[in-house]
C-alpha cells in the first residue's frame, strides 16, 4: 500500500478545529517529539490515534499536538 502523500509533494495546510477532525484526515502532528504528516486512524473523545497508510501506528495525541490539516496535495 502506498502513502496518500508522496515524498516531495507540495502540501497545503490549514488551521483546524480539533472537534471536527475525523478518521482518515491527513494532519501535521507532533508525536513523541517528532513532527509527521500522518493520518488520523481513530478518535476517542479529545484524543487522536496517529499512524501512516502502511499500517504503522505512532500513538495517541491530544488536540494541542495537531498543527494543521492537509487541504491540498500536489504531486
Amino acid at each position: 500500500m502506498t502513502g496518500k502523500v508522496n515524498d516531495g509533494a507540495l502540501v497545503t495546510l490549514a488551521p483546524c478545529d480539533p472537534t471536527i477532525l475525523k478518521t482518515g484526515d491527513v494532519v501535521l502532528v507532533r508525536v513523541h517529539g517528532n513532527v509527521f504528516l500522518h493520518l488520523i486512524k481513530a478518535t476517542n473523545q479529545d484524543r487522536f490515534l496517529i499512524g501512516n497508510n502502511r499500517g504503522r501506528i505512532n500513538g495517541w495525541v491530544g488536540p494541542n499536538a495537531i498543527y494543521g490539516i492537509a487541504v491540498k496535495v500536489e504531486n
